[in-house]
């Protein structure tokens, strides 16, 4: 069920989802939170796909501000809302604002959050550096942005890693789980010698080898070299590799779902590696809203060394 609402208001569009309710037999209860996306027009429905996506494991209102720039509409505010088969396992509430509006995007909103509920801010596209003195930003206790599609990546995280506060986490490292978890995974095996240093090869303008890389510096407290080139169809990380007294323990995307893991001493095997969908990172984001204590120290500590010491950088 789709509801378009022209030239609205707030008072106006919770009157119509209650309406909406009674008529449909939507249900109200059982939201667990709710997620307010900042984003612009020609990225909202991807990123309210995804949101569906992750409210099939979250129940969620979804409020999506998209700001309408003067002179394209004589409307303050238009919304729409999305129930049933159009919103997933949510409520997606769509707010089409002139500037005025957005300024203030937490007053904007204010009537709209589910009670006794968390709110969590997401800015898919371009994050403010200091998310957590934004008007939204105040108010949630967990806000998200993606460094994977800023224009220079490598600022973005500085200026997130100057302003970094409890709560602040990145969908850029979170697309890296799966290799934190395989390199984890051997070397919690405990048959391996001294740590030495690290290799990451990935793609030049890309958040994903400077994170994994951040990530290598500040856990293993061992020095890293950062090989940057040209985007690769394999993955924006190509290879990755924990250098040992034994021998080398690496990771390389051999092609885009599968990699070959080597480790001194074992057979080489051929492993899946797929590549995560927003609607997959965002719903492991939303499987924990306390802070992100490694992303913290990955952000504030391992970022400055790699930075200072890193070349391709």
């Amino acid at each position: 069920m789709i509801i378009s609402l022209p030239n609205t208001n707030v008072a106006k569009i919770l009157k119509t989802l209650q309406k909406a309710r009674e008529e449909g037999g939507a249900v109200a209860l059982g939201r667990v939170l709710t997620l307010v996306i900042t984003t612009t027009k020609d990225r909202a429905e991807k990123v309210i796909t995804a949101a569906n996506d992750a409210s099939r494991e979250h129940p969620m209102r979804i409020i999506v501000i998209s700001e309408v720039p003067d002179g394209f509409t004589d409307s303050p505010l238009d919304a729409e809302i999305r129930l049933g088969g159009d919103a997933g396992a949510s409520e997606v509430i769509i707010l089409n604002a002139a500037d005025d509006l957005v300024v203030d995007p937490q007053g904007l909103i204010n009537g709209l959050l589910l009670p006794d509920a968390p709110m969590v801010a997401w800015w898919p596209d371009r994050a403010p550096g200091h998310m957590s003195e934004t008007s939204l930003g105040k108010v949630a206790g967990h806000r998200i942005a993606d460094t994977i599609y800023a224009e220079n990546p490598l600022d973005l995280l500085r200026t997130l890693a100057e302003c970094y506060e409890p709560g602040d986490v990145d969908l850029g490292w979170t697309r890296l789980t799966q290799w934190r978890a395989l390199f984890a995974a051997t070397l919690d095996s405990g048959n391996h010698t001294a740590i030495t240093g690290a290799v990451v090869r990935g793609a030049r303008n890309n958040s994903a080898p400077i994170l994994l890389a951040s990530w290598f510096r500040s856990e293993l407290g061992v020095p890293v070299t950062l090989e940057l080139g040209d985007k690769d169809p394999r993955g924006n990380i190509l290879y990755a590799e924990i250098t040992t007294a034994d021998g080398p323990i690496s990771i390389e995307r051999t092609e885009p779902s599968f990699a070959q893991l080597k480790q001194p001493g074992q057979p080489d095997h051929v492993i899946s590696l797929p590549f995560r969908g927003l609607g997959d990172c965002l719903a492991e984001e939303l499987r924990r809203l306390d802070a992100d204590v490694v992303f913290g120290r990955v952000l504030t500590e391992g970022l400055p060394k790699l930075v200072a010491e890193s070349p391709a950088l």
